[in-house]
């Protein structure tokens, strides 16, 4: 069993789309047990984002992050993290399969919808940068 750390976007907030990506993942066998919803400061996302600092893409990331209220999530349950890449899709829309968010309820590649844990050492430290221990609810 495994955590993972779902972002659901400013983009995707916007179009009242929490409850149908949540749904997916719930119809998924993917359990939520933390969530809280809160407006990302520059400084916060610089720092979540810290690993593309070099990237061209680095900006607009934080851009977009911080352009309105995410949905931090952890979603729980059997192989989470692949689970939840293959439910989210390609981090292009248009390179996304039909049926999951991306392809679904993005825009573009930056405004994608959705974030998700890409490694088991990615999710334990992002996990940790949105929730303490006492926030998890492992049911």
């Amino acid at each position: 069993m495994q955590q993972t750390l779902s972002i659901i976007k400013p983009d995707a907030i916007e179009k009242n789309l929490i409850g149908k990506i949540l749904s997916r993942f719930e119809e998924n066998n993917l359990k939520v047990i933390a969530a809280k919803m809160l407006h990302l400061t520059k400084e916060k996302a610089q720092k979540f984002y810290e690993v593309h600092k070099d990237k061209p893409f680095y900006n607009d990331l934080v851009e977009s992050i911080t352009s309105g209220p995410v949905l931090v999530s952890i979603l729980y349950g059997e192989d989470a993290i692949q689970k939840n890449r293959k439910i989210m899709g390609a981090t292009d829309p248009q390179k996304a399969d039909k049926g999951t968010i991306r392809k679904d309820f993005a825009t573009n590649i930056d405004r994608n919808a959705v974030h998700g844990s890409d490694s088991v050492e990615n999710a334990k430290i992002e996990v940790s940068f949105f929730f303490k221990e006492n926030e998890i609810f492992i049911r």
